[in-house]
């Protein structure tokens, strides 16, 4: 009989950490690309941010949202004070501030405001993601782009 109270104290001492635990639910971790849910991303679009940099006035604001599931991409660009109609609107990347690179997903339109999807490729996403894309508008004072905004996740 000398072991039924130890099996009781164990008991008595384990019962309240075993409830404990059942109450405790592990932390939410972020979903993996290819799953539900989606991202959204932003640039604000300017002459300084051109390179090189030119002496336009306009600018620029683009909103994105990525789908995870679907890898479809859908932005809207809206724009004023251009030296003239936009020629021409598009992604460029990879890239980061300060840096060309070549298109990588042109719009159907460049007249404001600018909208478009896309699906996007896993090299595509991953370079979004860690913002090497930017959004540029060209016209024809200033083929090279003249406003040019970093997209960025939100």
């Amino acid at each position: 009989m000398t072991h039924f109270p130890t099996f009781l104290r164990v008991a008595l001492f384990a019962t309240p950490i075993a409830l404990a635990a059942c109450g405790m639910t592990p932390k939410a971790e972020p979903m993996p690309m290819g799953s539900a849910g989606s991202v959204s991303f932003s640039a604000t679009l300017s002459s300084a941010a051109e390179v090189p940099v030119n002496a336009s006035t306009a600018s620029g604001r683009l909103d994105a949202t990525l789908d995870k599931g679907s890898n479809a991409l859908r932005w809207t660009m809206t724009y004023s004070g251009l030296t003239g109609p936009a020629t021409m609107a598009h992604f460029h990347g990879p890239a980061m501030p300060g840096a060309n690179a070549g298109v990588v997903v042109p719009f159907p339109s460049a007249m404001s405001p600018a909208s478009g999807e896309t699906t996007l490729t896993p090299m595509q996403i991953d370079d979004l993601m860690a913002g090497k894309w930017y959004a540029n508008v060209h016209t024809a004072a200033n083929p090279g782009g003249e406003i040019r905004g970093q997209v960025m996740r939100k």
